[in-house]
């Protein structure tokens, strides 16, 4: 028994020494090569600093671009904007299609024209709620909203409103730098109220918007309007190439005043030859499947020139008799 115990340690010796070999050569596979061994990176996508202008300013009033801390700011905005391609490249598709609208509402209303940025940043031109219950373009909460005029109802949010929420945004502004006389303070008043900002003023014995102490977002807030409006100034300086053909384009649309109820927008939609979605998407302050009118407001609806989507008429589905059908028997197409 000793002897074929021995027999089988001594046979087993050369087994072992094998398998050892394969597993040096095997581990040898898996070592990583030295970087000489590896192809040079790409270099073509570099990451550059960004020039800051000397001369800046927001709706006519100088920006102190001179102070470092000033300065600092609107450089981190500039290369968050700059560097975040995908939101700033949707900013100019969607404010081709809106500006258009935005803008002569603003000239008319006395607002200067850097004030549609504002839209931008609150907004990126997208029918958004903030956690706030800020809503719309200009993101208006409901209370400021019905102070400004808008209905705001169940049925109505005219917040979603491009023109009328455009016009009530420029009332605040206006009312804002009439108490400030500073469309600085009145774009910060827009973003953290009037009252809160002039709790700060009063206690910080300021009256700039460049030398108060604020909460974050407010402190962030114009240079982020500043980076946008730059960066649309000069497109291509920052980064962004892109022709006309890429872009939105504004929507052809004709008006329809409705001053009386309308029980089913559907039906009102088909009768002028677009999809309920298509009324949606040019009317997105219609918030409910019919309106009850008994004031007899009249509500002007956009109705699109031609279809967005490729209207087609609606299919008639029939009535169909399904008495004596059983439930898990295979329905007849005649039975659908």
């Amino acid at each position: 028994m000793a002897i074929s115990k021995r027999v089988l340690l001594i046979l087993s010796v050369p087994f072992i020494i094998v398998l050892m070999v394969k597993l040096v050569s095997f581990t040898h596979v898996l070592v990583i090569p030295s970087t000489s061994d590896l192809e040079p990176p790409d270099h073509s996508y570099s990451v550059y600093a960004l020039p800051i202008p000397e001369n800046l300013n927001f709706a006519g009033e100088p920006v102190p671009v001179h102070n470092f801390d000033i300065r600092e700011r609107f450089d981190r905005e500039l290369l968050v904007n700059s560097y975040w391609q995908s939101q700033t490249i949707l900013f100019f598709k969607r404010a081709y299609r809106w500006f258009p609208l935005i803008e002569p509402i603003l000239e008319e209303e006395g607002i200067p024209d850097d004030f549609k940025y504002l839209a931008l940043i609150e907004s990126g031109l997208m029918n958004v709620v903030s956690p706030a219950g800020a809503a719309g373009y200009w993101q208006i909460l409901q209370a400021t909203g019905r102070e400004l005029g808008l209905e705001v109802t169940n049925e109505i949010d005219e917040r979603y409103h491009v023109e009328k929420s455009t016009r009530a945004a420029a009332k605040y502004l206006r009312s804002a730098h009439k108490s400030y006389n500073s469309w600085t303070l009145a774009a910060a008043a827009y973003n953290m109220g009037r009252t809160g900002l002039n709790r700060q003023i009063s206690s910080q014995l300021e009256n700039s918007y460049y030398d108060l102490w604020l909460n974050e977002e407010t402190s962030r807030y114009v240079f982020r309007i500043l980076a946008i409006k730059t960066i649309f100034e000069n497109p291509r300086a920052h980064g962004f190439n892109f022709s006309e053909e890429d872009l939105y384009p504004p929507f052809e649309y004709y008006i329809v005043t409705v001053d009386s109820s309308v029980p089913d927008w559907v039906a009102f939609a088909h009768e002028h030859q677009i999809t309920y979605k298509e009324l949606r998407t040019l009317n997105p302050w219609i918030r409910q499947r019919e309106l009850n009118n008994r004031s007899r407001k009249p509500y002007e609806v956009m109705i699109t020139k031609e279809s967005l989507f490729g209207y087609e008429p609606p299919m008639v589905i029939d009535e169909v008799d399904v008495e004596g059908v059983e439930m898990g028997s295979p329905a007849r197409e005649t039975d659908l």
